[in-house]
């Protein structure tokens, strides 16, 4: 009897046991799934806006480089300049650019809703997410604006140029975002530009590229005969200090368009674009030591910068290998476009902008489609892609070509359009005096290196 007893005790101790299993270990599970998903949730928030962050101190970088190769007399000016990109560009992208960038398409070409963050709920997750997401692309339409204030530094009327970047923000580069991120027709193609070589680096090239042509040479730069005058920046080491900045930024640019801290791509992101940005340097500095006699630092910088430009397109889908050819390439490319746009052209471009963003911009883009490898591209979430170079066949190198082809169109002419308008009614280019005495004191009544006496010849 005494036996039976604890035999029943056992029992519905058992039962006990195991309806609490039934009812309660459901509810356990379920708290952990979610605390995992919002986990997630939060990990790619914070990796996005950390990427933001890091994009953001771009604009310091651009501001460096921009100055340092310019003159003294024009120091201000360059800051200046820098400072509204991102200052005017913000509201604009708050006010329109956003939604005409991811917006309802209309017929693939632009959006048509989510003007002032409106889609932005601040009492749901998606909301909040929608805020994070409009952080990371403002400060890549701040740095598409930025790449055409070096092109057209010196020279240009600081009131045509706040005009511009309202434009640029506001329209011409979310346009083109659209047709590559948003939705639109390229993005149906299948066309590949992960972190932005068309999107965001040749928009502002080719836009340099339009501005600059309207606005002239600046005074000295070319000889009666065409043969053209170098002007020396007044600070390499502080352009040498922007470079640095823009190469580690860089890191949030291209790794950080994953948009998720969980997505463990974001090594191998990191490492193609490390390792273009090194060759990119390297081969550009040899071919200046061959061409010249000597290893000239300045475009050994921007051998840096056309590798980092010529990997921001492919770099999810390319293996390190690929990764260092193509910014090889892109460090090639650069030496001798720079030649080009000023010896042969006669474009005046004082630090190099046209090449490094919008020439090798167009590289970069058309990289993806001939070193392209599904291994990676799948890892990363950009499909299953292999290049030409990797059995994938023609396809995909094409539709790179229209995707460079029109934007190239879409860029130049929309800011050519816009120049024009500036110069027909603000005016678009300073006066001769002004240039002579510096943009400093001309546009800002102020110097940025006051008590220092800088001279200044006409050549």
């Amino acid at each position: 009897m005494f036996a039976n007893f604890w035999k029943k005790k056992w029992i519905i101790l058992f039962n006990v046991i195991l309806l609490s299993a039934v009812t309660v270990f459901p509810v356990f599970a379920e708290e952990a799934a979610i605390t995992a998903e919002s986990n997630a949730v939060a990990i790619n928030t914070v990796w996005t806006l950390l990427a933001a962050f890091l994009v953001f101190f771009m604009q310091a970088g651009f501001a460096m480089v921009e100055t340092g190769f310019t003159r003294a007399k024009n120091a201000c000016n360059i800051m200046m300049k820098n400072l509204m990109d991102f200052s005017v560009g913000s509201l604009a992208y708050w006010l329109i650019g956003f939604g005409i960038m991811f917006g309802t398409s209309a017929m693939g070409l632009f959006g048509t809703d989510g003007f002032f963050l409106s889609a932005a709920d601040p009492s749901t997750a998606d909301g909040l997410w929608q805020f994070a997401c409009w952080m990371f692309q403002a400060v890549f339409a701040a740095t598409a604006a930025t790449i055409v204030s070096g092109a057209m530094a010196e020279r240009t009327k600081f009131g045509s140029y706040l005009f511009y970047g309202v434009c640029i923000t506001a329209f011409i580069y979310p346009v083109v975002g659209h047709w590559i991120w948003g939705g639109g027709w390229l993005a149906e193609k299948g066309m590949i530009d992960f972190a932005g070589s068309t999107v965001v680096h040749s928009v502002g090239g080719w836009a340099a590229l339009a501005g600059a042509l309207l606005l002239g040479p600046r005074l000295g730069k070319y000889n009666k005969d065409g043969s053209s005058n170098a002007i020396p920046g007044h600070n390499i080491p502080l352009a040498a200090l922007g470079v640095f900045i823009l190469w580690f930024g860089w890191f949030g640019f291209n790794a950080g368009s994953t948009t998720s801290g969980t997505n463990l791509s974001i090594a191998t992101i990191a490492v193609t674009t490390n390792l273009a940005a090194a060759a990119g340097s390297i081969v550009a500095m040899f071919v200046t030591w061959k061409k010249y006699g000597k290893p000239d630092l300045s475009m050994a910088l921007n051998g840096a910068l056309a590798g980092l430009v010529s990997i921001t397109a492919p770099c999810a889908s390319v293996s390190p290998l690929s990764a260092i050819i193509i910014g090889a390439i892109g460090g090639f490319l650069v030496v001798f476009s720079v030649g080009f746009f000023d010896k042969v052209l006669k474009i005046d471009d004082p630090v190099g902008a046209i090449s490094v963003h919008g020439v090798c911009g167009a590289w970069g883009t058309l990289s993806a489609g001939l070193f392209a490898e599904a291994a990676y591209g799948q890892s990363s979430g950009m499909g299953a892609v292999n290049g030409l170079f990797f059995g994938g066949g023609i396809g995909q190198f094409m539709t790179q070509l229209i995707g460079v082809g029109a934007v190239f169109a879409w860029a130049f002419i929309a800011a050519f359009i816009v120049f024009s308008i500036a110069k027909a009614t603000i005016g678009l280019r300073v006066s001769d005096e002004e240039q002579l005495k510096g943009l400093d004191i001309g546009e800002h009544g102020m110097e940025a290196y006051s008590g220092f006496q800088i001279f200044t010849t006409e050549s």
